[in-house]
């Protein structure tokens, strides 16, 4: 298999071309064939058109790959090594949605030969690959899993927004079904992944370590909401205990924030339904995701609170909004909090203008019915809230800023995860408020 990858005799196809998939499919391209697959013929159109709607590579390399881009799944027959990347929600009540996982296996099953090897990326709970995707790919290609083909894991680690650590250089998880399937999977990975491969012990070893990655986070930045929740009830800033606790050479360095996204704020939501399945009640990964859920609301109390405390009128005030993304320099809006925060003002009859350089303008209506303004339209403004610290944004001097504001007092500025400096705004007459 790998020789046969090696010299363009059989094909490497990735399933699933968003902020995961798309790096994944353009870095094998260097090396060998690549068919990249998305049943979203629009997304697919504009890849063809050296557009990448991602924002994460850029449109000069997505116009000069060579990947052939495809939402022809006939032309899945082509390739013998698959890479399955697309999306693992979680629906109402915060149960799994396996939906796409579920049928992206149905559309690679059909298109399975003897010989070929199919590898998850898409973070589940322990137990998914073998228990769900396995079955239905014997299913719908008529083969059986080990003795006809070959089936593994290596959950994605990539980072959007992260110029830093890249799909090259971060150690890649591999797992297999058999030994066999591990040295062939290994190998076709270590293709790209300068960094090297790490062989988990077992298909489940690699998907238990993915969930509890992002869900060990979540919890260490719902300690640090719950400490910004308690300080500001102490009068106590936040950032200042942060800063000075930081002096300790073992203290962690998390900071308050909101928790939205594709992977923090919803893998732990995987990790606790299997544990639920096997009778084990969480405790401590709830906890945090029950406070890290309820920070954008959070928020927009503290903000209709400032406005009352100022006197300003909630209905007549200009209110800038500064980033909609989920988090700073991606355009990715999936599950961001910041629209809790928007439904919240919402209930005080408080609507915000909304800038957000990196974020589509039609995706940003067509998901959440808001229409996005120019950075230009930041004028005259009473208040602004800064939720998403965008470099193009967090370089802003001060006097960029202020000149965005009316020369009437009181002036409000709300810079959530502080990357501004309060002294300089409180010396100027400014009410400065963060997390």
């Amino acid at each position: 298999m790998l020789e046969d990858i090696a010299n363009r005799r059989t094909a490497i196809a990735v399933i699933g071309l968003g902020y995961v998939g798309l790096p994944i499919a353009v870095a094998f391209a260097k090396q060998v064939r690549v068919i990249g697959f998305d049943v979203n013929e629009r997304k697919i159109s504009r890849y063809r058109s050296g557009n990448d709607v991602t924002g994460e590579l850029g449109n000069g390399v997505i116009g000069n790959c060579a990947v052939e881009f495809t939402s022809d799944a006939d032309q899945l027959g082509e390739a013998g090594f698959f890479i399955i990347a697309v999306p693992t929600p979680v629906q109402s009540g915060n149960v799994p949605d396996l939906k796409y996982v579920e049928s992206a296996s149905k559309i690679v099953g059909q298109k399975l030969a003897k010989g070929s090897v199919v590898v998850f990326e898409s973070t589940v709970y322990p137990g998914v690959t073998e228990d769900i995707c396995i079955p239905i790919l014997e299913a719908e290609s008529g083969l059986r899993c080990g003795e006809d083909f070959k089936v593994g894991y290596s959950p994605e680690r990539i980072n959007p927004g992260d110029q830093v650590h890249r799909l090259d250089n971060i150690v890649k998880i591999v797992s297999g079904i058999d030994s066999e399937a591990l040295d062939i999977i290994a190998g076709v990975y270590g293709l790209v992944i300068e960094a090297g491969v790490h062989r988990a012990a077992s298909i489940k070893v690699a998907e238990a370590a993915k969930v509890i990655e992002n869900a060990q986070r979540d919890i260490n930045i719902a300690f640090m909401n719950e400490l910004s929740m308690l300080f500001h009830q102490m009068g106590i800033d936040t950032q200042e205990v942060l800063e000075a606790a930081g002096t300790k050479w073992n203290f962690l360095r998390f900071t308050p924030g909101l928790v939205g996204g594709h992977c923090i704020g919803i893998d732990p939501y995987y990790l606790t339904y299997k544990a639920e399945d096997t009778g084990y009640r969480s405790r401590i990964i709830l906890a945090g995701r029950h406070i890290n859920d309820g920070m954008g609301s959070y928020v927009a109390q503290q903000i209709i609170k400032l406005l009352v405390k100022q006197k300003l009128d909630l209905n007549h005030s200009r209110i800038g909004l500064f980033g909609l993304a989920y988090k700073e320099n991606c355009a990715d809006i999936r599950n961001t909090k910041v629209t809790d925060i928007l439904e919240e003002l919402q209930e005080y009859g408080v609507c915000p203008i909304i800038t957000d350089p990196y974020v589509d303008r039609q995706e940003a209506y067509d998901e959440y019915g808001l229409e996005l303004s120019d950075l230009s339209e930041m004028r005259d403004l009473d208040v602004l809230i800064v939720a998403v610290p965008h470099r193009e944004f967090a370089q802003m001097s001060f006097s960029d800023i202020d000149r965005m504001f009316s020369g009437k007092q009181p002036k409000v500025m709300v810079d959530l995860k502080g990357v501004y400096s309060k002294a300089e705004f409180e010396n100027e007459g400014y009410y400065y408020w963060r997390l």
